[in-house]
């Protein structure tokens, strides 16, 4: 899939190297289930990380 996100959050194509199910996420994009964001920044607000739900998208933004 290779359309324009018709979207406010997400700006031109999906990145099809990001998949996303945030739906919630300004970026999100709606139809494609991917992010609008050319790169994303993972993070923890975790000291020592030891499972998925450790980590975060720091791109994250609240539509």
């Amino acid at each position: 899939m290779n359309k324009d996100c018709t979207n406010g959050g997400c700006a031109g194509k999906p990145n099809q190297s990001i998949k996303c199910s945030v739906s919630n996420c300004a970026y999100h994009c709606q139809d494609a289930q991917y992010c609008g964001l050319p790169t994303i920044q993972i993070g923890t607000h975790e000291a020592n990380p030891t499972q998925a739900e450790c980590t975060d998208c720091q791109s994250f933004r609240m539509k």
